[in-house]
């Protein structure tokens, strides 16, 4: 029982067996085929002889046992030596097999326990080798994902903690009669908490998008409709930082398949980022234009632009091209997270563009043609 346990959770006893089975079958198949022929080819053998040795029984019998002996004797020696050779060979052919697949074992128990840097030798181009890469690629994946969450957790952490130490500054100081309790100490606590608000609910919304339970009603729309209604609202921002917002659109737009508070949210985020990081005396610009089955919406701008190695960043959640993370310099870094999921809860693509630090950006999306 316990040899056929061994064999049961044993790759490498299997794959023995079952080459010591081919190699037993390919014996027994030999030894049988000359047990069959040796009488035939004797019997022809002894025919040819006659014609030289006379028709003597006694010679021909002592030919046909001589005969016999002597192939029982090369059938019997090749056989041990191949049957020695074949197990060395099988053993040797085992290991190189279940070598890979063993490291990978170690591998995985090894990442299991949080050492995500782990990878494995890719052993060759076959499937083994195939199964090393992607072993390796999903380890990859695997530490990727590991420090995106901490990333998360250690920037959840910053995004609460400012407001929170603020909040509590005042209310010492509220205590100690340091500040007085004025309508104004009062309006900037219910600031920080609305900013707490706005965060948990960003972080609600992400949370909700990238578990693909975001709530989409979608319905025909038109793209003007959709434009206009953002300009409007943002308009006076727009006026007060003295950066020029133009509007371009194309001739008879389609309607467009998508919920109208939903891309509202995409326009204001992508509109409100243009204006932020546009200086005074700048210019934005918004155009939409028919392409195929859908609509193109394109937001650019003459501001301070995104580095290259920032550019296929700027969609991860928390990611911000100002590493200091400084309030004035941007929100928490999820808008745009939100927006990308909103534009392929759609059916939609969003995509950046920018030629560099000082040359501005283009954010675009597109939706379908309802």
């Amino acid at each position: 029982m316990k040899l056929i346990s061994y064999f049961r959770r044993n790759l490498s006893a299997k794959l023995f067996l079952s080459y010591l089975i081919v190699i037993l079958v390919g014996v027994i198949v030999l030894a049988g085929a000359v047990q069959i022929q040796t009488p035939a080819a004797l019997q022809r053998h002894i025919e040819k002889m006659e014609t030289h040795i006379g028709n003597d029984p006694a010679l021909a019998e002592d030919l046909r046992i001589n005969f016999i002996d002597a192939i029982n004797e090369i059938t019997t020696t090749a056989m041990i030596v191949s049957l020695a050779v074949a197990i060395a060979v099988s053993l040797f052919t085992s290991r190189r097999i279940v070598e890979p697949i063993r490291a990978m074992m170690r591998a995985s128990r090894e990442i299991a326990a949080g050492r995500f840097d782990r990878r494995v030798i890719v052993p060759g181009e076959d499937e083994l080798g195939k199964l090393a890469r992607s072993f390796n690629q999903m380890a990859e994946e695997l530490e990727t994902t590991e420090q995106r969450r901490l990333n998360l957790i250690a920037d959840v952490a910053h995004e609460l903690r400012t407001p929170l130490t603020n909040i509590r500054t005042m209310l010492d100081a509220l205590t100690d009669g340091v500040l007085p309790a004025d309508a104004s100490a009062y309006d900037t606590m219910s600031k920080e908490v609305r900013r707490l608000q706005r965060l948990v609910h960003d972080l609600q919304e992400l949370s909700r998008a990238e578990a693909g339970q975001m709530s989409i009603h979608p319905e025909p729309i038109q793209p003007e409709e959709l434009i206009s209604g953002v300009v409007d609202r943002l308009a006076l921002q727009f006026h007060d930082k003295g950066v020029a917002l133009h509007v371009a659109l194309a001739p008879d737009l389609p309607p467009v398949l998508a919920d109208p508070a939903r891309i509202t949210q995409v326009l204001v985020n992508i509109l409100g980022n243009a204006l932020q990081y546009t200086p005074e005396g700048g210019e934005v610009w918004i155009s939409a234009k028919h392409r195929g089955d859908e609509v193109q919406f394109l937001v650019r701008d003459t501001g301070r632009g995104i580095p290259p190695e920032d550019l296929s960043h700027i969609f991860e959640r928390f990611y911000r091209v100002d590493k200091s993370r400084a309030r004035a310099s941007g929100g928490s870094g999820i808008g745009l997270t939100i927006s990308k999921h909103i534009v392929e809860a759609h059916g939609g693509r969003i995509w950046a563009a920018s030629e560099g630090a000082g040359q501005g950006s283009a954010f675009g999306f597109t939706l379908p043609v309802a």
